[in-house]
Order: C-alpha cells, then structure tokens, then sequence
C-alpha cells in the first residue's frame, strides 16, 4: 500500500472516531441541587382542631344525618373528609416534643386513615359505609383526646333518633 493511501485511510479512521466527538455538545456542569424546603408547622395545634377538624365534622354529621340527595353534596362530604384526613398529615409535623411522639403519630395516621375511608365512602356514594366511617372518625378523635387528655368527646348523630354506635 503506498504511503498515500496509508495517510489518506488513517485519515478516514480519524475523523470517523474524532469527528462525531468534535460536534457533540461540551457536557453541562450541573447545578447544585437546591435543598427541599423544609416542612414546618405554622399554626397552633388548636387552631387546627377547631378551625379544620371540629368544622369540617361538624359539616359532615350535618350533611350525613339524612341521606344526601344530589352528586354536589356527595362532592363537598367528601371534600370536608379530606380536609380531616390532610389535618391527620399536619398533625404529624407537631408532635410533643416529650416521650408521647410515637403516641402522637399514631393518632394521627389512624385519624388520616379513617378520614381517608370515610372519603372513599363519599366518593362512591355509600350512606351506610360514610355515617359508619363519620363514626370512626369521631373515635380516631377520642382516643388521640384520651391519650392526650384533652376534655373534648365528639359524639356522632346524639341528638338523632336512633343513632349509630
């Protein structure tokens, strides 16, 4: 093979190997990775109780003592369940700060959990399963009072004529 032909070949392998190289875009340094803001509590704990918890189960005991009669109140029973369930989430950013934290979080998943049921309830529109699940969710409240020894007893449906226990 001439010399030529050796130079030229060489050539073609490199600017085959070296070429596609030469084009590629230089590799971005990455940025640094902004830290996740952090979750904190803003409002008291009462405030949370009587502002989201007591209102919203005050709207559903109201709304769940006779069978709802259209979608849109389905919808918004439903909407005041999640509410109750979310606050079982703020909850958890506020526990006491002395050996009751396992305690705390427990009430307060238990809380989001029968919430969340009752939710599902609504969703599907099943009377029965959300006045039952209105039930649960009142006891999910006493036992965290209980254990907390906070003097508020909720109780479902007592001024209705055969209510459910």
């Amino acid at each position: 093979m001439s010399r030529t032909r050796i130079l030229l070949l060489a050539g073609a392998i490199l600017l085959t190997v070296v070429a596609p190289a030469l084009t590629q875009p230089k590799p971005r340094l990455r940025e640094p990775a902004r830290p996740a803001p952090k979750l904190e509590p803003v409002a008291e704990t009462r405030l949370l109780m009587e502002g989201l918890n007591s209102a919203n189960f005050k709207g559903l005991e109201r709304l769940l003592k006779d069978k709802p009669a259209d979608v849109e109140t389905w919808t918004f029973l439903r909407g005041q369940a999640l509410l109750i369930a979310e606050t079982g989430n703020l909850l958890m950013l506020r526990p006491p700060k002395n050996e009751g934290q396992d305690a705390w979080m427990d009430r307060a998943a238990e809380l989001r959990e029968a919430a969340a049921t009752l939710a599902r309830s609504a969703a599907v529109r099943d009377y029965d399963k959300s006045q039952r699940g209105l039930v649960n969710v009142a006891n999910a409240c006493n036992r965290c009072h209980q254990n907390f020894r906070v003097p508020v007893r909720l109780e479902p449906f007592a001024d209705t004529p055969g209510k459910l226990e």
